[in-house]
């Protein structure tokens, strides 16, 4: 009886609280290409595709041939582990990520969703 009685009590509860940095979610799944802006003489981004990562599945990517894994919490997406571990981007959009620098700044790396227009 006691444990039916905790059981039902934890479920009234509700669902458990958020993160601190917000809710857990994962990226969209596709690869990411990465690039750094250029200027108005030259091409508007420098492609950097030894940066490039792919999302498969749940909180998996694979970037140089190597699985690791992320956490999406709110917006900060921190690579927890593979060749990625580390880095740290902020989702801009559902698309698109920014690269957040060791200063805690944005940086200049930006990383977007390969999709059929941006080939």
């Amino acid at each position: 009886m006691t444990k039916r009685f905790i059981a039902l009590a934890v479920l009234a509860a509700g669902p458990a609280l958020a993160t601190p940095g917000g809710p857990i979610d994962t990226l969209q799944q596709g690869t990411y290409v990465c690039e750094l802006p250029g200027d108005a003489t030259g091409p508007a981004g420098l492609r950097q595709p030894h940066r490039d990562f792919t999302v498969i599945n749940s909180s998996s990517y694979t970037a140089e041939g190597v699985r690791g894994t992320y956490l999406l919490t709110g917006d900060r997406v921190v690579f927890t582990s593979g060749p990625r571990q580390g880095h740290n981007f902020t989702r801009l959009s559902a698309n698109f990520l920014r690269e957040i620098g060791a200063d805690g700044q944005p940086g200049r790396l930006r990383c977007v969703r390969r999709v059929v227009n941006n080939k």
